[in-house]
Parts: C-alpha cells; sequence; structure tokens
C-alpha cells in the first residue's frame, strides 16, 4: 500500500507541514506521523478525508506510487484529472522521462504514423520513439512531436514537425484553436477544432487550407488530442499565393481602367 509515501509526497508538494494537514483534517498531528511512518493504519472515513483534502481518489491514494510519476503526470493529478475521479474516458497516457525524470518529448514521424495509431497506448511501443526536449517549454506539462505531410496544413511546409501539448479532458479542448488529434479512422491529424462534444458529441475539424471542406468527427472516434503550440521547420512557409494573386488582379483592373478612361478621353 502507497498511503503513507504519497500523503507525505502531496504533503510537501503543497509545502504543508503536519500540523497544517492536521488541522485541516481534524485530527492530531501524531496521528498523522503515524500513518505517514506506517505506525497506524487510516480508516474508510480517514481515507475519505484525505481523498477529498488532496482531490486525489482514494484507489490512487492507496494503490499508485505517486514517486514514479513524472512532473507532468502529478501536475494533472493535482489538477483533479485523476483518472479513478474522473472515469474512464481520461486516459493514463504512456510516456517517457530522462534522467531527471523530466518528460521527453517524443517524435512521431510520417513513416511512424501508422504504428502510433495502434502503440500510442502501449509504454513499450513509445519508449522506441526518438526523443528530444525544448527548454522554454513547460515542465509541467506533456509534449509530442508529429511529422505533418500534405497540404491541407498549407501554409505549414511539408514534412514540419508539429508540438503538441497533451489535453486529457477533451471537454477543455477549445474553438477555433488548432490540435493534432488521433483519431480510429484517419489515424493523426492536425486541424482547427470546433468543439461540440457536449452538446452534440462531436467536433468539427477545419484544414488550414481553405480548399478543403470541414468536416464531423465523432467524439467516439478520437483516441488523443493535442493542442498545438509550436512548430519546427527547415523550410520557411510559403507565401500567401491567394493574396497576392487578389493584389495582381486589383493592379491588372486598375491599369485597364485608366487604359479605358484614357480612351474616352480622347
Amino acid at each position: 500500500m502507497y498511503f503513507p509515501t504519497n500523503i507525505r509526497l502531496l504533503r510537501k508538494r503543497r509545502g504543508r507541514t503536519q500540523d497544517d494537514v492536521a488541522f485541516a483534517l481534524n485530527m492530531k498531528r501524531s496521528t498523522l506521523s503515524g500513518y505517514e511512518n506506517r505506525v497506524a493504519e487510516p480508516g474508510i472515513g480517514e481515507l475519505l478525508a484525505f481523498s477529498k483534502y488532496f482531490n486525489v481518489a482514494i484507489d490512487t491514494l492507496v494503490r499508485v506510487d505517486l514517486s514514479k510519476l513524472s512532473e507532468s503526470q502529478l501536475s494533472q493529478l493535482e489538477k483533479g484529472y485523476d483518472v479513478f475521479i474522473t472515469g474512464s474516458k481520461l486516459r493514463v497516457l504512456a510516456t517517457t522521462v530522462n534522467a531527471d525524470n523530466e518528460e521527453n518529448i517524443e517524435m512521431v514521424g510520417e513513416k511512424a504514423k501508422a504504428g502510433y495509431a495502434s502503440g500510442y497506448a502501449d509504454p513499450e511501443y513509445i519508449s522506441v520513439l526518438p526523443t528530444f526536449r525544448l527548454p522554454f517549454l513547460s515542465k509541467e506539462r506533456k509534449y509530442r512531436a508529429f511529422q505533418v505531410t500534405g497540404d491541407s496544413m498549407h501554409p505549414i511546409p511539408e514534412k514540419s514537425w508539429v508540438i503538441g501539448e497533451f489535453i486529457q479532458n477533451w471537454n477543455l479542448i477549445q474553438n477555433k484553436h488548432a490540435y493534432i488529434l488521433l483519431t480510429t479512422e484517419e489515424g493523426v491529424v492536425f486541424k482547427v477544432v470546433e468543439n461540440k462534444i457536449k452538446t452534440e458529441g462531436t467536433l468539427i475539424l477545419y484544414s488550414l487550407n481553405p480548399f478543403y471542406k470541414p468536416y464531423v468527427l465523432p467524439v467516439t472516434q478520437l483516441r488523443e488530442a493535442w493542442k498545438f503550440v509550436t512548430f519546427l521547420s527547415s523550410e520557411l512557409p510559403e507565401p500567401n499565393m491567394e493574396k497576392e494573386e487578389l493584389v495582381e488582379t486589383i493592379r491588372i483592373l486598375k491599369n485597364e481602367v485608366k487604359a479605358i478612361q484614357t480612351r474616352l478621353n480622347l
């Protein structure tokens, strides 16, 4: 049972003393000390009290070794995204960490996408993906990089790497933001999203390239969601040809109008 080490870890992460927690839970400090040092075992009433205080499910407090979680996983847990509390719709992410227990950014290249569609939840599959780190990204959040192909992502260059932040609660997907989505039908896609999960159980997906029509994705076909934060590319984005063509058309029309006006004045 991991309860003693877990409550000590959560208490220290909050910067609370044993006196602080004991007072909040209306118990003696010696009782709390006994729990943390395995001298005493809590009853169901005490377990419920600790669960409410830390906003962590009893199952998690008792069965999960929180010291083995990464910083981003602990941060998600402390924000209330506990799978035992929120339900099985919020998945536990397979992830990797470096020697300092900091989250890696795994790279899912174009050739790896097919395997990722079936191995995304397999720790062994995730463990063999190439990894890197970006020092300007938060250590408290989880990121992954996906290589994009196809002109539906225009103006992002072909074979760029788009980096997304893991979204555990799909109800938090924001309208008009870009996301990397893992779907059952199309695999990995990069789209701007309109969230209609609560009202219709769907997402409406828009390509960056306006030539592609939006389409509806039932949330039952969604497996992972990553909010776009940045992209890496060895090429500069192409200029907006539509705008340039429009400017050129206006210039030609102006010249034609001037020519007509000149002929009328003769």
